[in-house]
């Protein structure tokens, strides 16, 4: 049986959906001590008047998996916004399952959708399945 893999765009009240998903990164990443986002902080950066960050989820046979969340920039030489991926994050028991991908990917056709020149992250040096799994997406 196939797995249904589906993405919704975060909406007011999935808050604290998002500052678990940021706790649960920093914690892979050993940067847990670090998080001073709260509820409130990603209601207004999301939802506030001025939004300045986007967010979506991914869920698996309507089970929440993973989210990705993401801010526009803009480039001077290209004369164009670009898309900078701050955050990409997959439950590590659905990892190697083609989620992280499919995740990038959709993010990816947002920056395309939305006419943006360059489509950017960073990724921590010492996080070499991370690094790996980007230069199979080609980067």
């Amino acid at each position: 049986m196939t797995a249904t893999i589906t993405f919704r765009d975060a909406v007011p009240g999935d808050e604290a959906r998002i500052v678990w998903f940021i706790r649960a990164l920093a914690d892979y990443e050993t940067l847990l001590h670090e998080v001073a986002a709260t509820e409130a902080d990603m209601a207004l950066a999301l939802f506030g008047p001025t939004p300045r960050c986007h967010s979506m989820f991914v869920d698996v046979d309507g089970v929440t998996v993973g989210f990705g969340l993401w801010y526009y920039n803009f480039s001077t030489f290209a004369g164009r916004h670009g898309l900078y991926v701050e955050d990409v994050f997959v439950l590590p028991e659905y990892r190697r399952q083609g989620i992280g991908k499919a995740l990038m990917m959709s993010i990816a056709k947002i920056a395309f959708d939305r006419g943006c020149g360059r489509l950017e992250w960073s990724v921590l040096d010492w996080n070499q399945p991370a690094i790996e799994f980007y230069h199979s997406l080609g980067a």
